[in-house]
């Protein structure tokens, strides 16, 4: 199957959800900050990044991810708020948070953990936050104004999604960016 393959695991978003997170872009994008902005249709709630994994082991991951969604039930995902990691008065990412299906996430994102570290896979240093990253900060060109736009922002999230599937994913680098690839599919019991 050739060499290492980067790959991670998330949740899918709907399409009403992925065009309320492009709208909040476009208005974000006013401030003219200097932003890497990820293209709607590519945001995703990763759940757990893998990093470069060897071909053999996709199946022991997949039967992971199978043995893990069945003991989940489908539940609503909802947006909340805007922020900034590592805060918001100095951000590197800009994120949109999730309000209905945050406790049902971070359960998932937990298991994850848990039995892929069992299989060798290193533990992540940081406790998992649910969130939706929207663009990275590359320079403090228009930051201000950026942070101005975010604070100043009125947004009501009105769309959501019922989750009922964690995916994996391939992730290949291109000139033009990330493209993903849906490896598998682990559906809720």
């Amino acid at each position: 199957m050739g060499g290492e393959i980067s790959a991670f695991i998330a949740i899918h978003l709907s399409p009403e959800i992925t065009k309320e997170l492009g709208d909040l872009q476009t208005s974000l994008k006013r401030s003219n900050a200097d932003c890497k902005w990820v293209k709607p249709d590519s945001i995703h709630l990763t759940l757990k990044f893998l990093g470069n994994i060897a071909p053999e082991r996709i199946e022991e991951i997949k039967n992971t991810l199978d043995n893990i969604a069945i003991h989940h039930k489908p539940f609503e995902l909802s947006l909340s708020n805007i922020g900034g990691f590592p805060r918001l008065e100095s951000p590197r990412v800009i994120w949109a948070g999730i309000d209905k299906g945050c406790l049902e996430t971070e359960a998932i994102a937990r298991d994850l953990e848990g039995e892929l570290a069992k299989r060798g896979f290193q533990k992540e240093e940081r406790s998992f936050s649910a969130h939706l990253t929207l663009g990275r900060v590359r320079t403090p060109k228009n930051r201000k104004a950026l942070i101005e736009n975010i604070k100043a922002l009125d947004f009501k999230p009105s769309a959501s999604a019922t989750v009922n599937k964690i995916l994996l994913f391939r992730s290949t680098l291109t000139p033009q960016g990330s493209i993903y690839t849906v490896i598998h599919e682990a559906g809720f019991g």
